[in-house]
């Protein structure tokens, strides 16, 4: 991609850097929904199927192209089968603060939030970002919705509905999300995040929030 191009977008683009699998499922698409809401760019490593490209070097390209990034470090849990962490999530933080720290000067604007499931967590186990400012989502939708559209607003070029606000409008989303996907003949269960990502930004073209 030309970088005159990424020059264009990287002001709106957010990585996010989250679990990818059903037990986060909910949480990822608050974030998602939360950020097209407050009028940027969701990217993740999802958003390429492309068996041709190595996934670390997908990675490296969209972190390239993204001035904000939102990092969830709350899945430390041993996998049931290996009995084993995983390290996906504070990898990648630590491949965009790497980006921040020795990119040029573009890179060099990079910003991030980082959530845990409580403030001080992650002391225990990736004690090095210590002086960061962790945010608590307490894997509760509302407090994510809010913390998120909090930290976007700083970034932002108008200003944005509260976070109470973002959530009834997500709500309202969930409830038609079933009947949306129906009639597009897709399965909620087996949405990708390109359908999520396209579905939530059609409902919100189309349904102007009203006044509350």
């Amino acid at each position: 991609m030309p970088r005159a191009r990424r020059s264009r977008d990287y002001q709106t683009n957010v990585f996010i850097n989250c679990p990818f699998d059903n037990a986060y499922e909910r949480l990822f698409r608050c974030v998602v929904f939360t950020t097209i809401h407050c009028g940027f760019r969701a990217r993740c490593a999802k958003e390429i199927d492309d068996s041709s490209q190595i996934r670390i070097e997908k990675i490296l390209g969209i972190i390239e192209e993204c001035r904000l990034s939102i990092h969830d470090l709350s899945r430390t849990e041993l996998d049931a089968e290996t009995r084993l962490p995983r390290f996906n999530m504070p990898l990648e933080l630590g491949l965009f603060l790497g980006a921040k720290r020795f990119g040029d000067r573009l890179q060099s604007r990079k910003v991030c939030l980082i959530f845990d499931r409580r403030r001080d967590r992650y002391q225990k186990f990736i004690s090095d970002i210590a002086g960061q400012d962790i945010r608590a989502h307490l894997r509760d939708e509302t407090t994510l919705i809010s913390a998120t559209r909090d930290w976007l607003s700083n970034y932002s070029r108008r200003q944005l509905p509260g976070g109470g606000h973002i959530a009834r409008r997500y709500g309202k989303f969930k409830s038609e999300l079933r009947p949306l996907c129906r009639t597009l003949r897709l399965q909620v269960r087996n949405l990708t995040f390109n359908d999520f990502n396209n579905i939530a930004t059609g409902w919100l073209i189309d349904r102007p929030a009203p006044a509350d």
